[in-house]
């Protein structure tokens, strides 16, 4: 072999270039070097092996950035049997809970070294939500979060998934591990709260009945209102937005014996309390008004609203680490019955007020 021949490659080699002159990307072998640690140390790093010095750890992640060195994700999912990557199937992103707790998911899988893949499935149906889970295990997830699925209700509905599933906020038969905010603890204080203020009753706007939080809301304001020996009035209900709150509460409006109104989300809040003022009823000097989420413009609507603040961020943790939690339990029944529940919270604002001294 002449010098050229023998020098080429190693200058090319040094260079990092392929044979094609291009650079090749950094290997374990090049972190090593730079971090000044062997190539099973870079590898242990790369897995997220917990048996690394976290001085050594910062230095071998240190070289990994400067050199721009990229995991081989697909060799790991291998090595570890694991793709790091959690699955979410939702129903309706404009709905302020479903956002804000997937946007916590997101949070809290990345936090954990996870990558999440999101489906939102076109509707409620059996179908849909397998067709869904398919997809989604088509893209080699370790474990799913099904968000406010009121689908799995269904009696003799599997979703088969091949993987560890959690509920949030949904599945009432307990078939999956669930994280849940306790619906009925924040209900019952709203109606409470309004009863202690002096109010002889609550009239309370509901949320749509195919929805699982919704009809837990409006059992537990019905069992507070029996427990008081307060009459209940006929439920009245809407679709979780503005709009239906608003038409609800023209009819409520008319009613001189509505001194109180619990709706079953701020977003229906606002449109009862735009109805009452448009009929001349001033909130909270002639009807008291109750919202439930604690939205981030509920501290901002005329006037502030009182409310139950739910804990999204707090759920979306939950349903990841519980999530995690089964993933670690490989082997095991994934579907054991299981249920964390996150306390919501009473807030109280402008809107709500003992009852006039007419009433």
């Amino acid at each position: 072999m002449s010098p050229r021949e023998r020098t080429a490659p190693e200058r090319s080699g040094q260079r990092g270039a392929t044979a094609r002159g291009k650079r090749r990307p950094p290997s374990q072998a090049d972190v090593a070097a730079l971090a000044g640690v062997s190539s099973q140390t870079v590898s242990r790093v790369a897995n997220g092996s917990s048996n690394v010095e976290a001085e050594t750890r910062e230095r071998v992640l240190s070289a990994m950035r400067i050199l721009g060195y990229q995991r081989n994700s697909a060799a790991r999912a291998l090595t570890l049997g694991r793709f790091h990557a959690l699955g979410v199937v939702t129903f309706d992103l404009s709905a302020h809970g479903n956002a804000r707790t997937l946007a916590a998911v997101s949070r809290a899988a990345q936090l954990a070294g996870y990558s999440v893949n999101v489906v939102c499935a076109e509707e409620p149906t059996g179908n849909a939500v397998q067709q869904a889970v398919r997809q989604l295990t088509d893209q080699a997830v370790d474990g799913l979060i099904v968000i406010e699925a009121q689908v799995l209700e269904r009696p003799g509905l599997d979703v088969s998934s091949g993987v560890p599933i959690v509920v949030a906020d949904g599945d009432p038969e307990r078939r999956y591990p669930a994280v849940d905010t306790d619906q009925a603890a924040g209900a019952t204080a709203a109606t409470q709260y309004l009863l202690g203020l002096g109010h002889r009753t609550v009239w309370h706007v509901g949320g749509p009945q195919d929805s699982y939080a919704a009809r837990r809301r409006a059992a537990a304001w019905h069992v507070a209102l029996k427990d008081a020996g307060a009459p209940v009035p006929p439920l009245r209900s809407g679709d979780w937005t503005a709009e239906s709150g608003y038409r609800v509460g023209r009819e409520l409006a008319t009613r001189e014996d509505v001194t109180a109104v619990f709706a079953a989300n701020d977003h229906m809040a606002l449109g009862v309390m735009l109805a009452l003022r448009e009929a001349g009823r001033a909130v909270p000097e002639d009807v008291s008004v109750v919202g439930f989420d604690d939205v981030p413009e509920s501290a901002y609507y005329a006037p502030p609203l009182s409310t139950v603040r739910q804990d999204f961020e707090e759920v979306g943790r939950q349903c990841v680490a519980l999530l995690l939690d089964q993933i670690d339990k490989a082997g095991s029944d994934a579907r054991a019955a299981g249920l964390i529940t996150v306390s919501p919270q009473l807030v109280t604002r402008a809107s709500s007020a003992p009852p006039g001294p007419a009433r």
